[in-house]
């Protein structure tokens, strides 16, 4: 036997438990370049998190 709701649950009800479930992405600027990146993340275009260079930019070499 499946669980069955007792009650109809209204629109709004519903759609305000499904506008709780979302991907929020936290944006602020870069303390080096300024550029929007996700909090508590190293930045991706610099490399620096908060005022410390973690990663540097992979450079890809070819062959001439």
């Amino acid at each position: 036997m499946a669980g069955e709701p007792k009650r109809r649950h209204s629109k709004a009800r519903k759609r305000t438990r499904r506008a709780s479930i979302k991907l929020a992405v936290n944006l602020v600027a870069c303390r080096n370049c300024g550029k929007p990146t996700r909090s508590h993340m190293v930045c991706v275009s610099c490399g620096f998190y908060g005022s410390k260079e973690v990663g540097k930019q992979k450079v890809t070499v070819t062959k001439a």
